[in-house]
């Protein structure tokens, strides 16, 4: 049969899935996301560049410390993102496409309605979070935290786009939207930073009208745009049973997220008592290593479409395969990454800043995170494994005991000796621990749904 891979419904990518070869299916659904996910990365990338080049360190610090904040909000509406792709991808592995489509427009509210809860509870933690700061960079916390509030019911409706488009078997729909946000964070962090000098509230601002004109086009995409994908929202209300299935299925992901994050923030806050050099000098480490980290970690979503699907329609092995498959993938993209980091770590971070303290703490902090992709990337395509069987406590227990037991436990150990550097091993401690026990788990799972 003969795929015409752009223009396929959700039945024929369906058929795909179920009845295609394993590695192909995998590549061809990894490929998008990780595109996705790529270019996704470069976002905070270009945040710092600018900031770092036209308005100092301490602004490009204020931002380093309030991103793990904003994340730690955006990872609710990721959680529900997660169950969404077990709900919706089951959903349809059983032939239940309208069904499918009613499930997302319940999402899609729901993601919404929680985003306009998340705005006014940022701009309350940005008052004390900003008092246990430095003082250097306590009002550029502020100020960023509290703005970016405004984004957050775009960045909520994206994430809700995207969960629903993957378990649809449409990957490749989410890469085009990321991209164009890429070009548009680019051009107007330009304008509103390097032109008209800004400062972090031009960074926001190139942000909030990015994601607005996104937001618009996915909207389009779901609702507006003829044929038979289309959801529709005329009957709409809110279905008790099914919200409560989401929450129960979302609520452990959400905790996995909120945990992380958390755990980021507080590793930052014991980073920035070193000071704003040092705190932009990981920041600048963490930035570029992050879009290496997602490379290889792009394998999980594909992973959770492909279990989700297979355990839908009753072929475990099939789902146990892909898992491996995409396991090894992950590997080999892994040992590709950490050599284009190394051969090539001194250029990127000379890119952002020519002060050599920032270089001294950016420079082996980047060799360290590099390392570090190995571990992370099988631990995310065997969570994405749990997922799609709708094990979604899975990634709680594991993020929990990556960021809050074995790393913080290591920093804890290891700080009086290796200073801030302690971070940065920290990282590749946990992470290497992390897959090891998610391989194990992996070994002795029962592969079935559970929802």
């Amino acid at each position: 049969m003969k795929y015409q891979l752009l223009h396929q419904s959700t039945e024929e990518r369906m058929e795909l899935i179920l009845r295609g070869s394993i590695s192909k299916t995998v590549l061809l659904l990894a490929f998008p996301t990780l595109m996705m996910s790529l270019v996704q990365s470069l976002l905070p990338l270009t945040d710092g560049l600018y900031i770092n080049n036209y308005s100092g360190s301490i602004s490009a610090s204020a931002v380093t410390y309030g991103e793990p904040v904003i994340n730690l909000v955006i990872g609710i509406a990721q959680g529900l993102g997660v169950a969404a792709m077990a709900l919706i991808g089951q959903t349809n592995g059983r032939g239940e496409y309208e069904n499918a489509r009613r499930m997302a427009v319940q999402i899609t509210a729901f993601t919404m309605l929680l985003s306009f809860i998340a705005v006014p509870l940022l701009i309350g933690a940005a008052f004390p979070i900003s008092w246990h700061v430095t003082q250097e960079i306590s009002a550029g916390v502020f100020r960023y935290l509290a703005l970016y509030s405004a984004v957050l019911p775009f960045a909520f409706f994206q994430t809700a786009f995207n969960a629903i488009r993957n378990a649809m078997g449409h990957p490749e729909d989410t890469f085009i939207p990321a991209l164009l946000l890429l070009a548009f964070k680019t051009l107007f962090n330009y304008v509103f930073i390097a032109w008209l000098g800004l400062d972090i509230f031009g960074c926001v601002l190139a942000s909030w009208i990015s994601e607005l004109l996104i937001s618009l086009w996915m909207f389009y995409v779901l609702f507006l745009k003829k044929g038979p994908e289309r959801l529709r929202l005329k009957g709409f209300r809110f279905e008790r049973e099914l919200t409560a299935v989401l929450v129960r299925l979302g609520i452990p992901t959400m905790l996995s997220n909120l945990t992380m994050s958390l755990g980021i923030f507080l590793i930052n806050n014991d980073v920035q008592k070193y000071g704003a050099v040092v705190l932009n000098g990981a920041g600048i480490a963490s930035n570029i290593t992050g879009v290496c980290f997602i490379v290889p970690a792009a394998f999980g979503a594909a992973v959770t479409t492909m279990v989700s699907m297979n355990i839908g329609a009753g072929q475990p092995e099939k789902a146990k395969h892909a898992c491996t498959a995409a396991s090894g993938m992950s590997i080999v993209t892994s040992f590709i990454m950490i050599a284009f980091l190394m051969s090539l770590g001194n250029v990127l971070t000379g890119c952002f800043t020519r002060n050599p303290e920032v270089l001294a703490v950016a420079v082996p902090a980047l060799h360290t995170y590099a390392f570090s992709i190995i571990g992370f990337a099988v631990c995310q395509v065997q969570l994405g494994a749990f997922v799609g069987m709708g094990r979604t406590r899975m990634p709680l227990l594991i993020g929990f005991l990556r960021i809050w037991l074995i790393r913080m436990i290591f920093i804890w150990f290891t700080e009086p000796t290796l200073g801030v550097y302690a971070v940065f091993w920290g990282n590749l401690f946990s992470n290497s621990v992390a897959a090891v026990l998610t391989t194990a788990m992996v070994l002795r799972t029962r592969w079935r749904s559970v929802i």
